[in-house]
C-alpha cells in the first residue's frame, strides 16, 4: 500500500498528497464539499420556489456573502493568532448545525424566505472565520514548495464536488424533495470532522504583539499589499470578476426556469457543467503550474471566462449553455487558483491569515453587491443583458490592467 502511495504521489499532479496530514484533510473535504454543493443548489431552488423572484435570489446571495466583507479581516486575524486546525473544526460543527436547521424547517413545511435569509447570513458568518483558517492551514500542511499544487488540488476537489453535488441534488429534489439535500449535507460534515480529529495539527505560536486588533490588522495587511504592485493588480482583477463576472451565478435558477425551461434537474446540470470545466482547469494547473507563467493563467483565464459567460447569456439551446459553462468554469478557476497562489506565496508567514482575509474580503466580501446588482439589473433589462453587461465590464478591466502592467514593466526596464 505504501509503495502504491509513493508511486501515486510521485506523479507531479498529486505530489502534495505525499504529506499525510494534507491527505487526510483533502479526503475529508471531498465528501463535505459534495454535500455543500447539494445544499447550494437546493437553497437557490428553494428561494426561487418560495418567491419566483430574481430580486430575492440576489438578496439571499447578498446575505450569504456580506459576512465576508464584515468579518473576513477579523477571521484572518484570528487565524494568525490561534490554531487554524481548531478553528476549522469548530466552524465545521457550526456548519453542520446550520444545515440541520434548514432541513428541519423544510421538512416541517415552515420554511419562509426570511428564515432562509437568516440562515444564509449565519452560514456566511461561519465561512468568514472558516475560509481564512482553512486556506492558510494548507501551507502548514505542505510547505511553500508544494503550496501551488495543493491549492490546485483543493480547487480540483472543490469543483469535482461541484460536478457531483448539484447532479445528485437535482435528482434528490425531483424524487425525495429539497429537504433531503440539506439533511445529506449535514451528514457530510461528519466526514471532515472525523478527519480533523485524526490529524496531528501543526502547533504554531504567534509572535508576541502580532495582530492585536481588527484595525491594526486592517492597516498592516493593506500597507503590505499596497507595497506590492503585483498584489494590487491581482486583487483589483479579483474585485472586478467578483462583482461583475461571477455574480451571474445568482441568476442560474432564472435561466433554468424561464430561458431554458429545464427545471431543478436542469439547474443541477448547469452547475455540474461549470464544475466539469473547473475540475479540468484545476487538474491542468496542478500538472503544469511550474512550467507556465502565472500572468498567462491570469489573463488567459479571464479571457476564457468572459467568452464562455457571454455565449451562455446568448444561448437558447440547453447543450450550448452547458458547453459554454464548461469554459466558464475552466477560465474562472484558472484565474482564481492562480491569484490565490500568487497571494499566498508573496505573503510572509506571520501575515498570511490577514493577507488572505483581505483577499477574501475582496473575493467574497464584494460578492453580495454583485449579487444585488445582478438581481436588480436582471429585473430591469432581463437576465441575458445583465450577464452580458457584467462580462463587458470584466473585459474592459482585464485589458486596462494588462496595458498598465506592461507599461510599468517597460518603464522599470
Amino acid at each position: 500500500m505504501s509503495e502504491l502511495l509513493s508511486r501515486f504521489t510521485a506523479i507531479p499532479t498529486f505530489r502534495s498528497l505525499h504529506h499525510r496530514e494534507y491527505r487526510l484533510f483533502f479526503s475529508g473535504q471531498i465528501v463535505s464539499l459534495i454535500g455543500t454543493w447539494m445544499q447550494t443548489m437546493a437553497q437557490s431552488w428553494l428561494v426561487y420556489q418560495l418567491t419566483y423572484s430574481s430580486v430575492w435570489l440576489g438578496i439571499v446571495g447578498f446575505l450569504n456573502t456580506i459576512p465576508m466583507l464584515l468579518f473576513a479581516l477579523y477571521g484572518g486575524s484570528i487565524a494568525d493568532r490561534f490554531s487554524k486546525h481548531r478553528i476549522v473544526l469548530i466552524t465545521q460543527v457550526l456548519s453542520l448545525i446550520q444545515s440541520a436547521l434548514l432541513f428541519t424547517l423544510v421538512v416541517s413545511e415552515t420554511a419562509t424566505v426570511e428564515m432562509v435569509c437568516i440562515l444564509a447570513f449565519t452560514l456566511g458568518t461561519i465561512n468568514a472565520f472558516d475560509v481564512p483558517a482553512r486556506q492558510s492551514l494548507v501551507v502548514e500542511l505542505v510547505g511553500k514548495e508544494h503550496l501551488a499544487n495543493a491549492i490546485a488540488l483543493n480547487s480540483a476537489s472543490f469543483n469535482g464536488a461541484r460536478i457531483i453535488g448539484p447532479a445528485i441534488g437535482g435528482v434528490i429534489i425531483g424524487t425525495a424533495g429539497i429537504a433531503w439535500c440539506f439533511f445529506l449535507n449535514a451528514l457530510s460534515f461528519f466526514a471532515v470532522i472525523i478527519v480533523l480529529l485524526r490529524m496531528r495539527p501543526v502547533v504554531r505560536t504567534a509572535a508576541a504583539g502580532v495582530n492585536p486588533g481588527f484595525f491594526r490588522s486592517l492597516k498592516e495587511s493593506v500597507d503590505y499589499v499596497r507595497s506590492d504592485r503585483m498584489l494590487v493588480a491581482v486583487l483589483t482583477l479579483v474585485a472586478v470578476i467578483t462583482m461583475f463576472g461571477w455574480s451571474y451565478t445568482v441568476l442560474l435558477p432564472v435561466f433554468a426556469d424561464q430561458v431554458l425551461m429545464i427545471g431543478a434537474v436542469g439547474l443541477g446540470n448547469l452547475m455540474m457543467s461549470f464544475g466539469i470545466g473547473a475540475l479540468v482547469s484545476a487538474i491542468f494547473i496542478a500538472s503544469s503550474e511550474s512550467r507556465v507563467r502565472p500572468s498567462r493563467f491570469i489573463y488567459g483565464g479571464m479571457s476564457l471566462f468572459i467568452l464562455g459567460v457571454t455565449v451562455f447569456a446568448l444561448s437558447v439551446n440547453v447543450a450550448v449553455s452547458m458547453y459554454s459553462l464548461i469554459f466558464v468554469g475552466m477560465g474562472l478557476i484558472m484565474f482564481i487558483a492562480t491569484a490565490n497562489t500568487t497571494i499566498q506565496r508573496r505573503a510572509p508567514d506571520a501575515m498570511r491569515g490577514r493577507v488572505l482575509g483581505l483577499y477574501l474580503l475582496i473575493f467574497q466580501g464584494l460578492a453580495p453587491f454583485g449579487h444585488l446588482g445582478m438581481g436588480w439589473l436582471a429585473d430591469q433589462i432581463g437576465p441575458r443583458y445583465a450577464v452580458i453587461s457584467g462580462a463587458a465590464v470584466c473585459a474592459v478591466a482585464g485589458i486596462a490592467m494588462r496595458l498598465v502592467m506592461n507599461r510599468r514593466s517597460s518603464s522599470a526596464s
